[in-house]
Order: C-alpha cells, then structure tokens, then sequence
C-alpha cells in the first residue's frame, strides 16, 4: 500500500489535473458559444445576400425586358415611318409622273403647232 504521503500527492495531481481540464472544458464551451453567435451572424449575412442577389436579378430581369419592348416598340415605329415616307415617296414620283406626261402634252403639242405653221 501507498504511504499517506504518496497517497495525498497523488489525490493532489489528481484535482490539479481536474481543474486543469475543468478550464479546458470551460473554455472550450466558451470557444463553442462565440462559433454559434459566429455561425448564426454568417447564416443571416448567407440569407442576406442571397435576398440581394435574387432581388439584383429580378430587378435586372425587369429591365432587360423592358428594354427588349422599347426596341420592339421602336423597331415598329421605324417600319411604320418608313412605310409612310415609302407611300410619300410614291405619291410624289406618281405626281412628278403626271407632271412630265403634262410637260410631254405641252412640248407634243407645241411641236405640233409649230411644224403646221
């Protein structure tokens, strides 16, 4: 058997070595609480951003889409104005087509005049 000596070192390295491991433990728990507040602040900025991104998104998805109606809407518009300035054009060559058959009339029958005098 153990001498009382021998036997209060060993109880003595025994509740050193607890109290040791009993701040390990304290510690750790502290240490595993701030991952927590960590891990909850990172999972809101997570939830966050990804509020940003799909909202980022939608907005950009919104305005692509308008776009494309402006071009559509412009894109009639210039076929529309060049079918007008199409029909001007045409009405303005038919009027310039009446003009020089009335100027031929003219010179026709001025030529005709002026071989019968």
């Amino acid at each position: 058997m153990a001498s009382p000596e021998e036997f209060e070192a060993r109880v003595s390295a025994l509740e050193s070595q607890f109290r040791d491991l009993s701040d390990r433990v304290r510690h750790n728990e502290q240490d595993a609480a701030a991952a927590r507040v960590l891990a909850g602040g990172a999972d809101r900025d997570v939830t966050e951003i990804r509020g940003e991104i799909r909202d980022f998104r939608q907005a950009t998805t919104s305005s692509f889409n308008a776009m494309r109606e402006d071009l559509a809407d412009l894109r009639r518009s210039t076929a529309d104005g060049f079918t007008e300035i199409r029909g001007k054009f045409d009405a303005a060559a038919a009027g310039q087509q009446q003009i020089v058959g009335l100027l031929n009339r003219i010179l026709s029958e001025q030529g005709d005049n002026a071989g019968g005098q």
